[in-house]
């Protein structure tokens, strides 16, 4: 199983994580806890360590609650990321915009740290940029908590280039998370380039374009209440134009004898030692194929069949107020 560094740590990772969002909101109804418990175990056991999840997911924080109750027990078998910075209602699960100031930075960590079970938080991430609060300020905040012990690694994520060199000066930035994938490479002439210079890794989360890129929507439809619904490359004339790209991609898995799934991330792991991935899945026969993208090696030829696809996508990866929250 493939290792690298953290940035700016000392701490190495396999480089196939485990993103848990969906197990509890988005993509539909939430798993059976029961089912979810035996997931994340079974992760561990396959060697799958890094767990991401966020104040933010699901209703009254119900992901980082089921990560707690999961790993309360082999607590030093994972290594958790979870993020603040988006607030919601508590009552009504209603979004109130980012707050990416100290006092609720030290508010969403008690939280987080309560409900994960647990006295300290391997990674923490600004979830989003606040425009109203200077970055300087929010990594002062999670440097304080670097400080006390109660967070071992700080990161940002979908933050522009300036503002992560900005972070940067106030505390070492050791993973900014964005979505990366053979669909959504916009982050290569900016962001890619600013985590280099200040030594962070590069979380990649969705490396499978949500799914997408496994092949599964030819054949699948959305089901109720799936966030996927509201996405423009899940829409309309995008929709067909970009499943229809996947037929490139599972072209190159036939003649490997893989899943387009394996070919996608194992593009993603390509890109250098300063990446990491997070694919979420919510079954077990998922997760044991995103493995199995370690095994795949692609050629020079192959490489640049799959790096032709971004430009031909259609639509944004998210919708004009998720866009508005993004590179911040």
């Amino acid at each position: 199983m493939k290792k690298r560094t953290l940035g700016n740590t000392q701490i190495e990772l396999p480089v196939i994580g485990l993103g848990c969002m969906g197990l509890s909101e988005f993509y539909g109804p939430p798993t059976e806890k029961a089912e979810a418990v035996k997931l994340l175990h079974k992760a561990i056991e396959l060697g799958v360590v890094h767990l991401d999840t966020a104040e933010m997911y699901g209703f009254q924080s119900a992901n980082e609650s089921l990560l707690g109750e999961a790993f309360v027990d082999r607590r030093d078998r994972v290594f958790i990321a979870t993020k603040w910075g988006p607030t919601r209602d508590w009552e009504t699960g209603d979004r109130l915009g980012i707050d990416g100031s100290s006092d609720n930075c030290r508010r969403a960590v008690e939280g987080s740290l309560q409900r994960l079970k647990t006295d300290v938080i391997d990674l923490y991430y600004l979830h989003r940029v606040d425009p109203a609060t200077p970055i300087e300020e929010s990594v002062a905040a999670m440097a304080e908590l670097v400080a006390e012990g109660k967070v071992r690694a700080i990161g940002l994520s979908e933050a522009a280039g300036d503002t992560i060199r900005r972070a940067a000066k106030v505390h070492p930035i050791s993973a900014v998370q964005s979505e990366y994938s053979i669909f959504a490479r916009d982050i290569e002439a900016d962001i890619i380039p600013a985590c280099l210079e200040v030594g962070a890794s590069l979380t990649a989360y969705s490396p499978l374009g949500r799914g997408m890129l496994s092949g599964r929507f030819k054949t699948e439809s959305l089901d109720a209440g799936d966030w996927r619904a509201t996405n423009p490359r899940f829409q309309g004339e995008a929709y067909a134009a970009n499943v229809a790209l996947v037929d490139e991609i599972e072209t190159i898995a036939t003649s490997k004898s893989c899943t387009s799934a394996q070919v996608a991330l194992a593009w993603v792991i390509g890109r250098g030692e300063h990446v990491l991935t997070i694919p979420g899945t919510t079954k077990l026969e998922n997760l044991k194929s995103n493995l199995g993208a370690y095994e795949v090696n692609l050629s020079t030829e192959e490489l640049a069949s799959l790096d032709a696809l971004a430009d031909r996508v259609k639509g944004e990866r998210y919708d004009e107020m998720g866009m508005s929250i993004i590179n911040g």
